[in-house]
This record gives C-alpha cells, structure tokens and sequence, in this order.
C-alpha cells in the first residue's frame, strides 16, 4: 500500500511549496486519512480509484450527516490530492475532476453589535491575573480583525505600536501590516507591565505576547473557552467565537464607509469574494445607503 508515502509527500508538499498553515495542511491530511479509510473497505489502492468510487466516497459523507459545506471542503482536499499524485507522475488520470460539489447556501456570519462588544468587553473581571490579558486580546482581536491562530502567535517583535500598527503572519506564511488603535496599544502594555512581567515564562514563549498562568503561549482552545464563558456571563444568545471579532470588524468598518478592497488587505483575504462574506449588512444600513447615494433619490 502506498497512501503512507504518498501522504507523507503531500504534505510535505503542501507545506514547502504551497505554503500553507499548519492548520490548512491538517485538514488537508485528515481528508486524505477518510479517503483512505473508505478505500480499504472496498479493497482499493490509490491506484485503481475509480470516478465511480470517489461518488460513492461522497454519497459515505453524506450518509455520516456531514453539511454540504463540510463535504465541499473535504471534495477540495482529495482534489489537491490528486493534483499532487499527477505532478509526481503517481498516477495517470485525476478520478476527482469530474465530481460535483455540493450547493452550498450563503451563510451570513454572526456579526455582534459595537454595544455587545463593549458589554463582553466590560464583562472581563480585572481583579483577576489573567482579565487584563484577556481585555488586551479581545480589543486586539475585534481592532485588528485577526484570526484566533494570528492572534496567539503574536509575538512583540510584530508590534510597531509607535507606527500604529503590527505585523501579522498569517495563512501561507503571508504577512500584512494592520492598523493598531491606541486602545489595543494601551490595554496590550498594561497587560504587559502589570501582568505578564510577574509570570515565570517557559523557554521558548518569550516574544509570544499572550501567555498562559504557566508562562506558554496561549492556545487556540483557551481563547473560545475565554469568549464563550463571556458570552454567557452576560447572558448573549448569539453563537460566538474568536472569529465573530473579525467579522464585526470587518462589518463595522463597512459600515462606516471603508473600501472593501482596504478590508480585504486588512483581513488577508487573496480574493475580494472571500471578503464580501463578511459584509453583512442589516436592512436598516442598506435602506440608509440607498437613500444616501443612489443617485435617483439625490436631494437637488
């Protein structure tokens, strides 16, 4: 059996000449681990998959309960797989060209008012050690729009806060330049200053900004742990995670006027379709800017 090697190559591959985040190349192997999976219950080889196969592989997802976005996703891995075996003349035909990806609806991203923010934000009990921090990290993820993975790897080589702004690494090893606010400035130094210098940091966390109560590097777990328990605290209905900062960040700056090509270069998106499902907009904004700017209802 070859899937070992092969898998081993790919993500190599995906890691050395895509690029692509730990996370990304996760997900891309556990993909490959379920076709493999279903290969060997039908006493196939990567060899002699057939089209024929890869649907009843897909019809199995289905079957699990998997949503269509799920099942797309995972129809995305196989075909990177393949694409993979054809560069390296593992294989001769690509069975996967031919499969068709599930219709995904447009789903709307929860999006929190600037009122909800402020109330989780408030919400943070600063007598204890870690509600500095824990302030310092909402601000800094609702302020610069940042991914949980981009945010627990901040490290204080990446703060120009004098420039106002930081440097972030984020999918692909990509790096952007996103604007800092002075609260982000504030609450990130005194956290620092009356926090984070007490703590017995672990060799090798040093530069990472947020640190645990053991002095490592914060992990992706802990910061929705943090925001969940918020969110129940003050009793908010909305399911929310580290990513619905982004999205209310790049809500609001829309809503405020900014260019979408901006947000897109604040976000890190490479295409601008990627961004625009994060322009949520409720209809009171539409109705206002319809009224606003169309030039048919333009006041003489």
């Amino acid at each position: 059996m070859k899937w070992g090697r092969y898998i081993k190559e790919f993500v190599s591959y995906l890691k050395i000449e895509k690029g692509l985040s730990e996370n990304s190349i996760f997900a891309y192997q556990q993909d490959v681990l379920k076709l493999e999976q279903f290969a060997s219950s039908i006493n196939k080889d990567i060899d002699n998959l057939s089209y024929e196969d890869l649907k009843l592989f897909v019809g199995a997802l289905y079957d699990l309960g998997l949503s269509a976005r799920s099942q797309s996703r995972i129809i995305s891995g196989i075909r990177q797989f393949y694409a993979f075996l054809l560069l390296e003349n593992y294989v001769t035909k690509d069975p996967s060209e031919l499969l068709d990806q599930p219709k995904i609806g447009l789903k709307l991203p929860e999006v929190l008012t600037v009122e909800e923010i402020d109330a989780l934000i408030d919400a943070i009990d600063l007598s204890k050690p870690e509600g500095h921090r824990n302030k310092a990290m909402l601000e800094t993820l609702y302020s610069c729009g940042l991914r949980v993975s981009e945010l627990v790897n901040l490290k204080f080589s990446d703060l120009y806060f004098d420039e106002g702004f930081i440097r972030v690494v984020g999918k692909g090893n990509k790096e952007r330049l996103v604007p800092a606010s002075p609260s982000v400035a504030k609450e990130v130094k005194i956290y620092v200053d009356t926090i984070r210098v007490h703590l017995s940091i672990q060799k090798g966390h040093e530069n990472f900004v947020f640190l645990n109560r053991r002095g490592a590097q914060l992990t992706r777990v802990m910061v929705f742990t943090i925001i969940k328990d918020l969110a129940q605290l003050i009793g908010l209905s909305k399911n929310i995670s580290p990513h619905t900062f982004r999205h209310s960040f790049a809500t609001h700056l829309l809503e405020g006027g900014a260019n979408l090509r901006a947000i897109q270069d604040m976000l890190g998106h490479e295409s601008i379709t990627t961004t625009e499902i994060y322009t949520h907009l409720d209809q009171r904004y539409l109705k206002e800017a319809i009224l606003n700017f169309h030039p048919r209802n333009a006041k003489n």
